[in-house]
């Protein structure tokens, strides 16, 4: 991978790390395991990272333009699509966001034990990881 392409998509992971968080982080929590075009989609590619949030972390409305899959390590996660009910998800258990998607609530569900998920995305190359929207925008 050339070093521009690896320095954009670390700026890309370090923002939807940004964008996660309304509490403290810790350091790198989103850096990518790996980014790869998707062979037979042009115009598409697959970034795989693992996030990590602290105990109550939350993040702001967002969403990713994209198909998100997401994976639980550690610990349990609330999550909410604008439009959906929240889940509460444990080790193990799967989440997914549609490419049209407002991710409303993501948040570490405990007040005292870190959470860790995987999060496999297929997007737009070179299109951002995440972006922030206003409370109004449609689904």
């Amino acid at each position: 991978m050339n070093t521009y392409l690896n320095s954009a998509l670390r700026a890309a992971a370090v923002g939807f790390a940004v964008l996660m968080t309304t509490g403290t982080a810790s350091a790198d929590p989103a850096a990518p395991l790996m980014t790869r075009d998707l062979a037979g989609i042009p115009g598409k590619e697959a970034v795989m990272l693992t996030v990590e949030m602290v105990p109550g972390q939350a993040s702001k409305p967002h969403r990713h333009d994209a198909n998100v899959f997401v994976y639980v390590l550690e610990g349990t996660l609330t999550m909410q699509v604008k439009g959906g009910a929240p889940v509460t998800l444990h080790p193990g258990d799967t989440y997914y966001e549609s490419p049209t998607d407002v991710h409303t609530v993501s948040q570490n569900a405990s007040k005292t034990e870190p959470a860790k998920f995987l999060v496999f995305i297929v997007k737009d190359k070179g299109a951002p990881v995440t972006r922030p929207v206003a409370a109004e925008e449609p689904r």
